[in-house]
């Protein structure tokens, strides 16, 4: 357990995040990927359980403190820190007057960043009424990164975006295509998100394909390599700028009971 802060120098803060696809099936791989790698924060996604029903108990015997905001069987994001470091002026939801009651964005102030954790509609098929709840629920992504987070300080947007940005993000760019993680649209709505001042911390770090973060659990998909990198940690340009490393834990894909998704973890000096 002392081996994962040995190895990251004095000062350097490890960021990750990570849709487990419900916190109470994977509590054990939870508190396992805790011991192992000691984020200093991590973001969830697809927690599925209401704020109540969260183990703050078991996240607490692990040596972090949560905050979050769940609903009972979908949905819900969440923000972990290591004890002893704070996690202030915490906010749910845009707070853009919308009347949406998927739980599916929380911000806090975690070390000196402006950390938000969000969980990106899927969008069903493209045309239908997802689609366009998921069309929607970006532009006010957008909106709200730009008048509610003061990008020019350290700000770090992490979670499953439930896109693809590029042809080299998907194993299988043909099979995929036009999907609704790997669309022309959704592209467009990244592009548009990172322009704002984000960086892609990933891309600093990995130029060719991959790493991918998302296999389906059908047909054999990671066995078989067929995966995208729909997971992602946006960093302003002010933090993007001390980040040394990036990875994906792709063990956390194999064995008994994975979640379909891979932590992904920045470190920044």
């Amino acid at each position: 357990m002392a081996q994962a802060s040995q190895d990251r120098a004095l000062g350097e803060v490890k960021l990750a995040t990570w849709n487990v696809n419900s916190v109470r099936v994977r509590e054990a791989r939870l508190t396992a990927f805790l011991a192992r790698e000691q984020p200093d924060v991590l973001c969830l996604q697809e927690l599925k359980v209401r704020d109540d029903d969260f183990p703050h108990d078991v996240v607490r015997a692990s040596g972090y403190e949560a905050v979050t905001f769940g609903q009972k069987t979908y949905n819900g994001v969440g923000i972990l820190a290591k004890a002893g470091i704070a996690i202030e002026n915490v906010s749910r939801s845009f707070q853009d007057g919308d009347d949406d009651p998927q739980a599916r964005v929380i911000a806090a102030d975690v070390n000196g960043v402006r950390v938000v954790s969000i969980y990106v509609p899927n969008g069903g098929e493209v045309g239908s009424e997802k689609w366009t709840y998921k069309q929607d629920w970006l532009r006010r992504l957008r909106a709200y990164a730009f008048s509610r987070l003061h990008l020019s300080a350290k700000v770090a947007i992490c979670g499953d975006l439930n896109i693809a940005p590029e042809a080299r993000d998907v194993a299988r760019p043909d099979r995929w295509k036009n999907s609704v993680l790997f669309h022309p649209d959704m592209t467009t709505s990244f592009k548009d998100l990172l322009s704002l001042g984000l960086v892609d911390t990933t891309r600093l770090h990995h130029q060719g394909e991959g790493p991918f973060t998302w296999w389906d659990y059908r047909m054999l998909a990671f066995p078989k390599g067929d995966g995208l990198r729909i997971d992602h940690i946006l960093a302003s340009t002010s933090m993007a700028l001390t980040c040394t490393q990036v990875r994906v834990d792709r063990d956390e894909r194999k064995g008994t009971q994975p979640s379909d998704h891979a932590p992904v973890m920045a470190v920044f000096s």
